[in-house]
């Protein structure tokens, strides 16, 4: 009681110094289903009816965190068993992450433990601590890079010859069509820049990505609920948009592992200007659009 008292004081006391810090994020969203702009409130009432909700982010865009950040605190508004999954963090550093989020780790000695990314102090950290603050499991999701970056080199075939403990760090069960609408987009992507096999080879490590965070999802996911029958818990999953825009990647992964889910896509676009929005650019990207200003 006492520790989670500590985390709530200095969880407010934080969020003081933040909203005192830092503007308005301007924004405006667009719900896709109604065909009509929103606002982010109402965005939030349906993201937290939700079991999995997918946030799509320009990876370098200080606006979209800020946003991130303030979905966690609408949510947190609204309901309480939210677990949070990140791309950013590798499954092989979980362990870690469950212990600085349960205290029994320094913080200096996760980040030195886990990889974190370069904008991590920026970025990633609101996330976290504020997962932290309110006691919610955090997901390390991904496919440890190392693995990623052989697998573009030498493929998927790879992955057999690997150490039964490795293993547990990539997806156990992947499918990886090139004949699918995310192969296109992904080729699309890629240009002109690589040939054919290199093409497939880097879609082969894009995929696994996407079929390891589908994989912690669905666990995550399912474990909450058998912990606490007759309870849908919510999954708010962290990715850059191309995992997730349209439905495809991560979250068509997901959905084949999790077929009754309820999942809601949001995809954060950074445009130049807010009043003039052409939404039919972006609207098919996810359930809700939300545009800032870059």
């Amino acid at each position: 009681m006492m520790r989670t008292q500590v985390l709530g004081l200095i969880f407010t006391l934080t969020a003081a110094v933040a909203l005192s810090a830092q503007a308005y994020v301007p924004h405006r969203v667009f719900d896709s289903a109604r065909g009509q702009f929103s606002d982010f409130e109402s965005m939030m009432v349906a993201l937290a009816k939700a079991d999995i909700v997918f946030v799509g982010e320009q990876h370098d865009d200080p606006h979209t965190h800020r946003l991130e950040r303030a979905i966690l605190e609408g949510l947190a508004r609204r309901r309480g068993d939210v677990i949070v999954s990140l791309e950013m963090f590798e499954r092989d550093v979980q362990s870690r992450l469950d212990q600085f989020r349960l205290g029994q780790l320094a913080e200096a000695d996760f980040l030195a433990a886990s990889r974190p990314w370069p904008r991590y102090a920026t970025d990633y950290k609101p996330l976290v601590d504020f997962a932290v603050a309110h006691e919610w499991p955090v997901i390390a999701a991904n496919i440890p890079r190392p693995f990623a970056s052989e697998i573009s080199k030498a493929g998927l075939d790879l992955l057999a010859g690997k150490p039964a403990l490795e293993k547990a760090w990539f997806a156990a069960d992947w499918q990886c069509p090139t004949d699918d609408e995310y192969y296109r987009r992904f080729k699309e992507v890629m240009g002109t820049h690589a040939g054919a096999a290199e093409v497939d080879r880097f879609y082969a490590s894009q995929c696994l990505k996407d079929e390891t965070m589908a994989e912690s999802i669905a666990l995550g996911w399912s474990a909450a609920a058998a912990a606490k029958p007759g309870t849908r818990p919510l999954v708010v999953h962290y990715n850059g948009a191309f995992h997730s825009d349209y439905g495809l990647g991560t979250a068509s992964r997901v959905r084949r592992r999790l077929p009754a889910a309820h999942t809601v896509g949001v995809s954060v676009v950074p445009i130049a200007n807010l009043d003039a929005i052409v939404h039919g650019a972006h609207e098919k990207k996810g359930d809700f659009i939300v545009f800032t200003v870059k």
